[in-house]
């Protein structure tokens, strides 16, 4: 742990919201979709979560999953109580079995809910009818809300980016970097674009461990527009938190590097956001990223690979290049 030493004279940003004592938090801070490696509890689950949220968040398959398990069980709840008043006030069925009868209250109640109303079936009596009104009412408000979702999900605004599974120690001009990649993958059209870069690191300071935030320089931290792939690169001299680090060093000490990344989409005219983390078992040393953009045949355009976002070479760090 001698090396830690260096890092009590290199200031460190301890605001991070993530604490500073090591043994009250566990894991890694950030996950890997952005989202803060943290449970909220102490509180009832109802008031933990804001379902308007949970819902614009679900992804894609589950929100449509879970509309039409709604729009079923309410129609399933509804012919149970058409049948419990008892066919007779539904006028339109002919009797039958019980799965008969609960099969055309369910449709019944289908037609009801979504306000469609074919005719062949009717409410009869003023319970029956009560009812029946209640549920176009409450079909309604239901479709309502279902619309408002799906337009919060559609006009949400989303970075559509993509980063590298993984950062690489790669050399750069007379040293080493730390190196990440992103690429946006939509036809969207980003600018202003900005990244920040911090690290996380557990340190021993007064025998016990401690966690430590540093902000990590970059050689470029802000660019015009984002078209292409962009390779961030954290140059590790010696006034970079890692500098010195060697091969084992990355693999036997917890380190986390978190990234922010903000640019402004034209087409939403709105900011846009995306984050992750790579934790020391997904940082690679000794590597570099290869380009995953070329010239098409023509050399009139600019072919961007996004298959190849991961793709990584393997390259020899010397010695000297840690510590130049």
């Amino acid at each position: 742990m001698a090396i830690f030493k260096r890092y009590n004279k290199i200031a460190s940003d301890i605001a991070t919201g993530f604490g500073v004592n090591s043994e009250n938090s566990g894991g890694r801070f950030v996950n890997r979709d952005g989202k803060p490696n943290v449970e909220k509890r102490g509180i009832p689950l109802m008031n933990r979560y804001s379902w308007y949220h949970s819902m614009l968040s679900l992804p894609r398959w589950k929100f449509f999953l879970f509309i039409f398990l709604v729009y079923i069980i309410v129609n399933l709840l509804f012919a149970l109580i058409y049948n419990t008043i008892g066919v007779d006030h539904l006028g339109g069925i002919e009797k039958g079995t019980f799965f008969h009868n609960f099969i055309e209250s369910f449709f019944f109640s289908a037609q009801t809910f979504t306000t469609v109303g074919y005719g062949r079936i009717n409410p009869v009596g003023y319970l029956t009818s009560s009812i029946a009104a209640f549920e176009a009412f409450l079909g309604l408000l239901a479709f309502a809300l279902a619309t408002g979702l799906l337009f919060g999900r559609f006009a949400k605004p989303k970075a559509y980016l993509k980063f590298s599974t993984n950062a690489v120690i790669a050399p750069f001009k007379d040293s080493t970097a730390l190196m990440f990649r992103l690429v946006p993958f939509k036809n969207n059209h980003l600018s202003e674009a900005e990244v920040k870069v911090s690290m996380a690191m557990r340190i021993e300071e007064d025998d016990r461990l401690t966690n430590k935030f540093f902000n990590l320089p970059l050689e470029i931290s802000k660019i015009n527009t984002l078209s292409l792939s962009w390779t961030v690169v954290h140059p590790i001299d010696d006034r970079s938190p890692l500098y010195g680090f060697t091969e084992n060093d990355y693999k036997n000490h917890y380190i986390e590097i978190i990234t922010f990344f903000k640019a402004f989409d034209e087409d939403y005219s709105n900011t846009v956001v995306a984050r992750t983390s790579y934790s020391n078992s997904e940082i690679i040393y000794g590597a570099k990223f290869k380009i995953m953009y070329h010239p098409d045949v023509s050399k009139k355009k600019t072919i961007l690979q996004l298959d190849k976002l991961n793709e990584i070479e393997n390259v020899i760090l010397h010695p000297e290049l840690v510590t130049s």
